[in-house]
């Protein structure tokens, strides 16, 4: 299991590399999350970012909805507890990606993120160019479990 920052949800909507380390580690049992407000955060970005590359806004908003369908929805009501330790642990950073710790912090387990701002928060934090040592080691504990 991992929680998903917005950024990582936009590069899998903009890029390959990501879109195909969530498909492949998917197909292996591993579990991503991302907070509700990660998915808004995504869609609120991405018109823009899509405008600077010449894309079509209504391809992103396939990519994202299929992105849903292997990226778990935590809903306010799962990570809500954690919201003022979440913003403690991000206090003179970026208050406002208190959901994404906080649901980390509720299903205890890493953030995969490219935002410096999650290190020192006292959970684990992976960028995507380490990532895939956390996701092969949590395939593996899926398939012993399995057998």
């Amino acid at each position: 299991m991992i929680v998903l920052d917005a950024n990582i949800i936009i590069r899998a909507v903009l890029g390959r590399r990501v879109r195909q380390i969530i498909e492949s580690w998917s197909a292996q049992g591993v579990r991503f999350f991302a907070p509700d407000d990660a998915f808004a955060d995504a869609e609120r970005y991405l018109p823009l970012l899509l405008a600077k590359r010449n894309q079509l806004e209504s391809e992103a908003k396939s990519a994202v909805e299929y992105l849903r369908l292997k990226i778990e929805a935590v809903d306010a009501d799962t990570y809500a507890q954690f919201q003022d330790e979440a913003r403690q642990r991000l206090s003179r950073r970026d208050e406002e990606d208190w959901p994404v710790l906080a649901a980390a912090l509720a299903l205890s387990c890493p953030v995969w993120t490219e935002d410096a701002d999650f290190f020192g928060t006292g959970v684990a934090v992976w960028t995507t160019s380490r990532v895939q040592i956390y996701l092969k080691a949590r395939a593996a504990e899926h398939a012993s479990h399995q057998e």
